[in-house]
């Protein structure tokens, strides 16, 4: 049976651009668990500790695995997240862009800093997902989505979260991070308790990010972004995040499908 969203979520997914979908990776938690094992004992290229020297915890992530940790791949091809994707984005076809993990270990205070994924990526277009999925309980280092910054119209500053620098050398092009925090009459910042299980969907231009762990229970969540029909390759100011060098991909084409197969 397809997985069931509704016509609220998705009149939430069009205004917010982040939404929760509760349960749709519950078939699939103990997979994800075994994957993000699998995944911290053989770090790929990608793979970062996220914390500077002193800081408490730790904060790892690590992205683009799926074809070498066969548990990332069984979900991709098996959960219902792609036929969800394209009831959410009301697209034909749904498209593999990546994987991503995120690991805080208990005690680690640093946030996730507030950010847009889209500036990150060689890919633009309105019908784009990503789906932020917990394998424990979180509630206070659940994600954090901005309502409505997925139509802003200019990007926002994409940084590197260490150095805390421009991630491409020509800031200006971009709008600075704002600090939702620090103005809550201006934002409205949406987040969830969240079980194993559940799974926020927000578009690439949604500004959002994460408070530190410092409860008592890891905090391991599993990303998975995907594309919509009208997603197309863009060049960037610089090196994007995921690289993907030699891809030989020009301005405007789809992304090639044997790098980034069709779902649907």
């Amino acid at each position: 049976m397809p997985f069931p969203i509704t016509a609220s979520q998705i009149a939430a997914y069009e205004r917010d651009g982040a939404v929760l979908i509760k349960g749709l990776f519950a078939g699939f938690v103990e997979t994800i668990r075994e994957g993000i094992a699998r995944n911290m004992r053989e770090p790929g290229p990608y793979a970062s500790e996220n914390l500077k020297a002193g800081e408490g915890g730790r904060f790892f992530d690590d992205y683009c695995n799926w074809t070498r940790i066969p548990e990332f791949e069984e979900v991709i091809k098996k959960s219902p997240a792609a036929e969800a994707a394209a009831t959410l984005m009301k697209s034909k076809s749904v498209q593999m862009f990546h994987d991503h993990v995120l690991v805080k270990e208990p005690g680690t205070a640093k946030p996730t800093p507030w950010h847009q994924d889209g500036p990150y990526y060689f890919v633009e277009g309105q019908q784009t997902v990503s789906f932020w999925a917990p394998v424990d309980p979180v509630k206070e280092a659940s994600l954090r989505c901005v309502a409505g910054s997925h139509k802003w119209p200019k990007a926002v500053l994409p940084t590197r979260w260490l150095a805390e620098t421009s991630f491409y050398p020509n800031p200006e092009l971009y709008m600075p991070v704002p600090d939702p925090d620090a103005e809550p009459e201006k934002y409205k910042v949406m987040e969830w308790a969240m079980e194993p299980g559940d799974a926020v969907a927000f578009n690439y231009k949604t500004l959002h990010g994460a408070r530190g762990n410092l409860a008592g229970i890891r905090r391991r969540a599993f990303s998975l972004r995907l594309l919509g029909d009208d997603a197309r390759y863009v060049t960037r100011p610089g090196r994007t995040s995921p690289p993907f060098p030699g891809h030989d991909m020009i301005e405007g084409q789809r992304l090639r499908e044997d790098w980034f197969p069709v779902l649907i």
